[in-house]
């Protein structure tokens, strides 16, 4: 959920991210189609300002899965949904017709919400999440091995300019609110974001810990294209025509803009396709009346792996 909201705020504005462009030009459309500009999170996520703390609950485990954060969303009490209701009024002024409902009865609306979130994340975010993960990831290894190397100090001091530790005191600049260890529960989540943009996001809410999200590092070059150069050395594993849907789905599509692009018949596609998500190399993620697939962490690595061998053999065969 520390994805979807950023994102969702960042696709329903008309901001031109230097970075998430190609995804912006992608999705905007799908989601659009979908309506969702005038949904629930339009009116819970604004172009700016705060965003109710009851759609981010804290994680139970490093990486959970999709449809937990629903359930920690459907399970959220009614007076702290009506408590962040308030306060996003307060900021904007007013509440919608949506959040009015949802603030009288949240047992009976949260599910609506729920239902949109998921047709959101369906759309925007799961095709790309493979490739979104690996930066989480990779951002969470250098920060473990940071700590491991030299200490939680230089995690904080590393971590954003506006945040520093001084051996006793964790500090946020231009945050308002003093928050003594035995106040917002136990230890501190540190959440990093491809989407959250250059600044931080916090949120206090006990008996939850604190949560800091920050913008993870290596999201330069999260949406290039890189040439699968290793691509011939598949066709003999995978066979050439699952090699070259592999290598069109650099970005998602459909069985339909695959057989467009590649000169397969829908029916032929559809039964590679078949194969390599039986094969976990591909993923689908209902868009709509159609299916978006896209290639799963395990395509990516076995396309670099394939493209190094490639690489290394020609560096073999060159003379000296």
């Amino acid at each position: 959920m520390w994805e979807v909201a950023p994102s969702f705020r960042l696709l329903t504005s008309d901001t031109a991210h230097p970075v998430h462009r190609p995804w912006t030009e992608q999705t905007r459309s799908r989601v659009l189609a979908a309506g969702l500009h005038r949904g629930w999170l339009a009116e819970l996520i604004g172009p700016s300002g705060y965003v109710p703390d009851f759609l981010t609950p804290a994680p139970g485990s490093p990486a959970p899965a999709p449809a937990t954060e629903w359930d920690a969303i459907l399970a959220t009490p009614p007076d702290r949904v009506r408590h962040d209701l308030d306060h996003l009024a307060h900021h904007q002024g007013h509440l919608g017709p949506r959040l009015t409902s949802l603030r009288a009865d949240p047992a009976a609306r949260l599910p609506r919400l729920a239902q949109e979130i998921e047709t959101y994340w369906e759309l925007a975010l799961a095709p790309y999440w493979g490739r979104i993960r690996a930066v989480l990831d990779a951002d969470i290894f250098h920060r473990a091995r940071t700590i491991a190397e030299h200490g939680t100090g230089r995690l904080f001091n590393d971590l954003h300019s506006s945040i520093g530790w001084d051996d006793t005191t964790l500090n946020l600049v231009r945050r308002k609110r003093i928050s003594p260890r035995h106040t917002p529960g136990t230890g501190l989540l540190l959440i990093p974001s491809a989407f959250t943009g250059p600044g931080l996001r916090t949120q206090v809410s006990p008996p939850d810990p604190p949560q800091l999200a920050y913008p993870a590092r290596g999201i330069g070059p999260l949406w290039e294209t890189r040439p699968a150069t290793g691509t011939p050395a598949l066709v003999p594993v995978l066979g050439r025509s699952r090699t070259l849907l592999l290598t069109e789905l650099a970005t998602p599509a459909s069985t339909t803009e695959l057989a467009r692009r590649t000169g397969l018949s829908p029916a032929g596609v559809s039964q590679n396709l078949t194969a390599l998500r039986d094969a976990g190399l591909v993923s689908a993620h209902r868009a709509g009346r159609s299916v978006l697939y896209a290639r799963t962490a395990a395509a990516e690595t076995l396309l670099d792996a394939a493209s190094l061998t490639c690489s290394t053999s020609r560096r073999k065969d060159r003379p000296e």
